[in-house]
């Protein structure tokens, strides 16, 4: 499966940007997909993820409550909408796919457990 992110940024802190990530070249619904980001200096981090159904969906403890992520397999697209930004969410962002069975219920929180990964998206939160 090959990923495109788009929807990076530069915001205001407490605005909203969203990322979305189209796929394409197999059955968008027998992929997991998740966030991540990468600041500059530092380790590339889990944001979010959300199974192949859809039904379940986890989140880093840094943007709970903040960040929302989401799939229209209509469109083969998964979204991660961003509210109330921070400095500390400034990264490049990244969306990654790992092969499940079809409306797997499962979602994966670890780099190493994604097979496929977009080229990322800048996101810039500064006044």
């Amino acid at each position: 499966v090959q990923l495109q992110a788009c929807g990076g940024g530069l915001v205001q802190p407490g605005g909203s940007l969203r990322l979305s990530c189209a796929a394409s070249g197999r059955t968008f619904s027998s992929y997991t997909y998740g966030w991540f980001r990468q600041a500059p200096g530092k380790e590339r981090e889990f944001v979010a993820a959300i199974s192949a159904n859809g039904g379940s969906t986890y989140y880093a403890d840094s943007v709970k409550g903040r960040f929302t992520i989401s799939r229209d397999n209509a469109k083969d697209t998964v979204y991660l909408q961003m509210n109330s930004l921070k400095p500390e969410d400034t990264a490049i962002y990244y969306c990654a796919a790992r092969a499940v069975p079809p409306y797997s219920n499962s979602y994966y929180t670890t780099s190493a457990m994604y097979g496929y990964w977009g080229q990322g998206t800048p996101v810039t939160v500064s006044s």
